[in-house]
């Protein structure tokens, strides 16, 4: 993997773009009561999921075993295909097999090392690093042993389908292949290895991203007007992000939230710094469809100053539209992201609350 050394200098400067300018008010409509998630059960989608899941004969021959372990369970918690995911390890190393420089030790021509062939640089500085440390880059503990080690198997891999993800996929598989080694050829091959690797020949969307999912996530939404909020995030998958952005055609991460809600008549502050202190806030393991999750994006943000936030669209799950290099809007886990502030409800506001009930008395 080569050429990935100026994204993410310009990823700090992308997500600490941090979701400013002002819009006009909006009319108020009423909201229903709130009961949690916990209370009903949320349909999976398990068709899709089975269908991303299986795997082809010439996958089962190919794979090693414990690669393609590996690959699954990697991609699962990410949340990328997993056959695009073997598909770059088969390009790479032929899934570690391969006896090149820089696979198994040491750095090939261009620098890079281990099975799926990233920078030094992009890992994050050092081949092995403890887990938990400081640093920039996708180092991963794949294997929970306390060390990211760019020639693990385990590590690395799921340190790749971090980046996957994080430009581009599941939604925009080609753009994060591309971001991974800028070569469209490079695109070509892995797409065609992805397509061999599936039973159905195929490049499925994980449930997650299917948009034939979004009917379970809507009907499980706590109220009525949750569902209308949640409905209009969902419909902006696949736009791109945009510093300032309300749409329609573009936004940034505070601005698809200040729209979905502005889309039942709600209004809340426009900025990730207004929407911090305007809503309830809610203890982790509480937080339902609807509320925000608050992140300390870098510079100039912190645990009083917020610069990214993201709307819970189910537990475990929200959608954000992150940076402009991090891919389009798509919903994406929290569950494992670093640097959660807090959530918040808006919908309990208290200004909101009493105009609500001026508007059912009127």
């Amino acid at each position: 993997m080569t050429g990935n050394r100026k994204v993410y200098l310009a990823l700090i400067v992308a997500v600490v773009g941090l979701c400013l300018f002002t819009l006009s008010m909006a009319p108020m409509l009423m909201v229903g009561s709130f009961p949690s998630f916990s209370g009903g059960t949320l349909p999976d989608c398990d068709d899709n999921a089975q269908l991303a899941a299986d795997q082809s004969e010439s996958a089962t021959s190919d794979i090693p075993p414990e690669y393609l372990k590996q690959y699954r369970e990697s991609a699962k918690k990410i949340g990328v295909q997993w056959n695009v995911l073997a598909g770059v390890g088969k390009r790479e190393t032929d899934h570690g097999r391969s006896k090149l420089p820089g696979v198994s030790s040491g750095t090939n021509y261009a620098g890079a090392a281990g099975p799926m062939q990233f920078l030094i640089s992009t890992w994050g500085g050092k081949a092995k690093i403890k887990i938990p440390s400081t640093f920039s880059g996708y180092a991963s503990d794949g294997d929970g042993d306390g060390w990211a080690d760019i020639y693990n198997p385990a590590d690395a891999i799921l340190g790749a389908a971090k980046m996957l993800k994080r430009n581009g996929a599941p939604e925009n598989v080609r753009r994060s292949l591309f971001v991974y080694n800028r070569a469209w050829w490079y695109v070509d091959q892995v797409m065609e290895i992805a397509q061999r690797y599936a039973k159905d020949g195929a490049v499925s969307l994980p449930p997650q991203a299917e948009p034939a999912c979004d009917e379970p996530l809507l009907e499980a939404a706590p109220s009525g007007t949750v569902s209308g909020i949640l409905e209009y995030a969902l419909a902006q998958r696949g736009k791109p992000y945009l510093w300032g952005g309300t749409g329609p055609d573009a936004f940034d991460c505070s601005g698809i939230i200040y729209m979905a809600y502005r889309s039942v008549g709600l209004t809340i502050p426009r900025t990730t710094f207004g929407q911090w202190p305007f809503g309830i806030r809610v203890p982790e393991g509480q937080e339902q469809a609807g509320d925000l999750v608050f992140f300390n994006a870098g510079p100039g943000t912190g645990i009083d100053r917020p610069g990214h936030v993201g709307m819970v669209v189910s537990p475990g799950n929200m959608v954000e539209a992150r940076c402009r290099l991090c891919g389009p809007i798509k919903v994406t886990s929290y569950k494992d992201r670093t640097g959660i502030v807090g959530f918040t409800r808006p919908l309990q506001n208290p200004q909101i609350l009493e105009q609500l009930k001026l508007k059912e008395q009127g």
